[in-house]
């Protein structure tokens, strides 16, 4: 059965994107080869991102290696949004709610994972106890501002357990 990883690059201070969801901060440390970012692409089946995420800044549009994972991944994309736009856009499903979103995004991963696309949607799988793993990469970069891995006021503890692994931050979600 499908798990639920969240999977971003953060910066050492805890931000996924500059102000105003800027990824062009990231151009600088996405050429070196990481075995756990290659292994993970090949055990995702599905992912699920936010409309904000679908929608904004890739630091390698217009290039080859636009899209997730560096272009590298060539599967279904479910896009959570309550403003699908008019017209269809090849490959992309777009659903307005998360249960649902979840839902679809787990039959389409089959046994593999449902990675999620931005912070918004992770923090609505957190809240909603559907989240089962998280990966950090971290990037050598203060800055300062902008999206916050997890940003919520208030929100309840969660804990983790670490996962083997050399290279990241991957952690299960204690339940």
């Amino acid at each position: 059965m499908a798990k639920l990883l969240y999977s971003a690059t953060m910066s050492l201070d805890g931000y996924i994107a500059g102000p105003g969801g800027d990824m062009s901060w990231l151009t600088e440390h996405l050429g070196t080869p990481n075995p756990t970012a290659a292994r993970l692409v090949t055990r995702v089946g599905a992912v699920l991102a936010g409309n904000v995420t679908f929608g904004g800044d890739d630091p390698n549009k217009g290039t080859d290696k636009e899209g997730a994972f560096g272009g590298q991944y060539h599967g279904p994309v479910f896009v959570l949004t309550h403003r699908p736009p008019a017209e269809p856009v090849a490959g992309v499903t777009f659903v307005g709610d998360l249960q649902t979103a979840v839902a679809k995004a787990k039959a389409a991963a089959g046994d593999r994972y449902v990675n999620l696309l931005g912070a918004n949607v992770a923090r609505q799988c957190v809240e909603a106890g559907l989240l089962d793993e998280v990966l950090v990469f971290i990037a050598p970069v203060l800055l300062g501002d902008g999206v916050r891995l997890f940003d919520s006021p208030g929100g309840r503890r969660v804990r983790l357990e670490p996962l083997a692994d050399e290279s990241a931050h991957w952690y299960r979600v204690v339940r």
